[in-house]
C-alpha cells in the first residue's frame, strides 16, 4: 500500500486525454494557499472520469453480501444479477437466520444505537458480554470492542505510542496502521513486505520504545505474514509486536483463532488486533490483550473515548457470529475446500494469482487504466468483481481481488471462474 504521504500536484487544467490517465494520486496537493482550490480541478476529473469507469465503485447492492446478489449498476441504472466474488464474508454469516434473530431481539431491547460513547452512556451489557466473549475466545485477560476496524488500529496505537518512540510497520501495512501511527506522532519506519531481515536493519536502527505493526493476510495481495520469523526479531530487538488479523482471524488456526494460532505464538504476540465486519459478517473491531493494556485503552483510545458506542443491534449480531464461527468449524472448513477449487480453476487456465495462499485471491492486471475497462466487461458478463487501483495498491499493480465465501456454492464459483478466464483471455490479459 502506498504512504498516504506520497506527494502528488494537482495539474493546472485537465488536458484533452483520457480521464484515466488520472487518478486520486493526481490531486493530493494544490500550490494555493485555499484548501477549497482544489476541489474544482478535481470534480472537473470526477465528472469525466465516472462515466469512463470510477461509476464501478460505490454501485448499490439491494441484497446481503452473499454468492448471488443484485446490484444498480451505476452508469445506467440497471439492475442485475450477479455472481458475488468481491465481499468479504468469509463464513456466509453475514445473512444467517440466527444472526438476524439475534440483532432483531437487541433492537426490541436497546433501540437502534448505544446513543453514548462507551465511556459515558454507550456501553451496554451486551458490550460487555461481546467483550468478555471475544477475550475467552482468544484466550486473552481482556478484549476491548471499537465500532470500527479502522478506528481500532488509530486508537491502539495512537493511544500507546508517543513522540520519540518508534512504529515499524510492513510496507504493506492497511491504512489504518499508517493513520494510527502519524497521529501518534512516533517515528514512522516502514520494512520491506515479510521480510525478518529489512525489518532487523531497520529495529537496528532505533532506540527507545518500539513497536512492529504487522497483519495476519494481507488484504491486497492474499499473502500470509511469516509470523515466527517476524516475532523472533522483534524479541531481540525489545520490540513489542501487534499482528492484525482482519483477514485471518476465525478463520485461521485449528480453533479459529487466526495466524498466531496456526503457529502457536498466541502468547508471544503482545497486542491481537482484529474486525466482526469479514468472517463475523457484521462492522466493528477489537483489540485483545492484558487488562494492564485494556485499562490504558480506556483512557487514551481517542478514537473510541470519542465515537459512539457500536450499535447494541450489530452488537448482539456479532456476539451470534462469534458462537456460530465457535460451534460450527465446518464453515472454516467449507470455506477451504471452496478456496482450493477455484484456486484450481485459476491454475489450469494459467491466471496470475501473486503470491496469494488465503482466501483472498489477486487477478493481476497491471495496466491501470485497462483494469477498469475489463471490470466493465465483467459486470455485463454476470460477475461482481472491484477493480482496485492507487491508494490501495502501489500505481500499475492494480487487479481484481477475488474474495471467497464459505457460503460460495460450487456453481457460482464454476461461474464466476470461468467467466473470469473467458474475459482475461478475451482482453488478452490471459494468453
Amino acid at each position: 500500500m502506498c504512504s498516504p504521504l506520497e506527494a502528488r500536484t494537482v495539474p493546472a487544467q485537465m488536458p484533452p486525454a483520457n480521464a484515466l490517465d488520472y487518478d486520486y494520486s493526481s490531486f493530493f496537493y494544490s500550490s494555493s494557499d485555499d484548501p477549497f482550490a482544489i476541489l474544482g480541478p478535481y470534480n472537473e476529473w470526477f465528472d469525466r472520469a465516472m462515466p469512463e469507469g470510477y461509476y464501478l465503485f460505490s454501485q448499490a447492492m439491494s441484497t446481503p453480501p452473499q454468492g448471488d446478489i443484485r446490484l444498480t449498476e451505476g452508469l445506467h441504472q440497471r439492475q442485475l444479477r450477479l455472481v458475488n466474488l468481491s465481499s468479504y464474508n468469509y463464513l456466509g454469516l453475514s445473512a444467517r437466520s440466527e444472526v438476524i434473530a439475534a440483532a432483531k431481539a437487541a433492537l426490541d431491547a436497546y433501540g437502534l444505537g448505544a446513543a453514548g460513547s462507551p465511556i459515558l452512556s454507550g456501553m451496554m451489557d451486551i458490550h460487555v458480554h461481546l467483550e468478555e466473549a471475544l477475550a475467552r475466545f482468544k484466550g486473552k485477560e481482556a478484549a476491548m470492542v471499537f465500532p470500527t476496524g479502522y478506528s481500532t488500529n488509530v486508537g491502539l496505537i495512537s493511544g500507546l505510542m508517543r513522540a520519540g518512540d518508534w512504529v515499524i510497520a510492513d510496507q504493506n501495512a492497511h491504512a489504518s496502521i499508517v493513520d494510527g501511527a502519524i497521529m501518534s506522532k512516533a517515528n514512522v519506519r516502514f520494512f520491506r513486505h515479510n521480510n525478518p531481515a529489512d525489518l532487523e536493519r531497520k529495529l537496528k536502527q532505533t532506540t527507545g520504545k518500539k513497536l512492529v505493526a504487522i497483519e495476519g493476510v494481507y488484504s491486497m495481495d492474499g499473502d500470509v505474514c511469516p509470523l515466527p520469523d517476524l516475532v523472533a526479531v522483534a524479541k531481540k530487538h525489545g520490540a513489542r509486536i501487534m499482528l492484525d488479523e482482519a483477514h485471518s482471524a476465525f478463520v485461521y488456526g485449528p480453533n479459529g483463532r487466526g495466524i498466531a494460532e496456526l503457529y502457536g505464538l498466541e502468547n508471544e504476540v503482545d497486542i491481537h488486533i482484529g474486525t466482526f465486519s469479514k468472517a463475523l459478517g457484521g462492522q466493528g473491531g477489537y483489540v485483545a490483550g492484558s487488562r494492564h493494556l485494556y485499562n490504558y485503552l480506556k483512557g487514551f483510545a481517542r478514537s473510541r473515548v470519542f465515537s459512539c458506542a457500536l450499535s447494541p443491534v450489530v452488537a448482539a449480531g456479532v456476539l451470534k457470529s462469534l458462537e456460530l464461527a465457535e460451534s460450527e468449524p465446518q464453515l472454516r472448513d467449507q470455506l477451504w475446500d471452496n478456496v482450493r477449487h477455484i484456486r484450481g480453476r485459476f491454475e489450469e487456465a494459467g491466471v496470475d494469482v501473486g503470491d496469494s495462499t488465503s482466501q483472498i485471491i489477486p487477478i493481476m492486471v497491471r495496466n491501470d487504466r485497462r483494469v477498469f475497462e475489463i471490470c466493465h466487461k465483467l459486470l455485463g458478463a454476470g460477475v461482481y468483481l472491484q477493480p482496485v487501483i492507487y491508494p490501495a495498491v502501489t500505481k500499475h499493480r492494480s487487479r481484481f481481488r477475488v474474495s471467497i465465501s464459505a457460503a460460495h456454492t460450487r456453481e457460482q464459483l464454476d461461474e464466476g471462474a470461468a467467466t473470469l478466464v473467458r474475459v482475461l483471455r478475451e482482453e488478452r490479459i490471459l494468453l
